[in-house]
């Protein structure tokens, strides 16, 4: 029987050749795991029954996180310093985790196992969404978070390779 997780997806940021995350939260949803691809055509005299079809240029759409929760104010953090810092980004290097069914250790407790891992290459905040603050509503922590990146990979946690 599968249970129930609301923050099923564990984000994770940190400095490139870093251990420690300097950035990290759990997400109810995940938006934008997207590349694209312009394809160049190359007409050639004499066939005339179809272009050569070569690749081009891939984009990546913004990643957006919503509904999450941190344990300290890191993500506001960065991109805080990330706007004030008179044009110049601070980048990190992140994984999204997908999140499976924990399972029970020999001690009882419950381990969290990642079933996927999207890897996102030099990771700059765009926007910064907070929740609406209420006395009477049980909000989380961050409403949305935008990130821009320069790659995309999907892996496979375990060493099991890429997907």
């Amino acid at each position: 029987m599968s249970e129930f997780v609301p923050f099923r997806f564990n984000v994770v940021l940190f400095a490139e050749n870093q251990d420690e995350p300097l950035c990290q939260g759990r997400f109810s949803e995940v938006t934008g795991l997207e590349v694209s691809m312009d394809a160049h055509t190359i007409r050639e005299g004499g066939r005339n029954w179809g272009e050569h079809q070569r690749s081009g240029l891939s984009t990546f759409a913004p990643v957006v996180l919503k509904r999450g929760v941190t344990e300290i104010n890191d993500l506001w953090s960065w991109f805080d310093v990330t706007t004030k810092g008179a044009n110049y980004g601070y980048r990190l290097q992140g994984e999204i985790r997908v999140l499976g069914n924990p399972t029970a250790t020999d001690d009882g407790s419950l381990q969290e196992n990642a079933v996927l891992v999207w890897q996102l290459a030099d990771v700059l905040p765009t926007k910064f969404k907070g929740p609406d603050l209420s006395s009477t509503a049980n909000q989380v922590a961050v409403e949305e978070v935008t990130l821009v990146h320069e790659g995309l990979e999907l892996t496979r946690p375990g060493g099991a390779g890429n997907a």
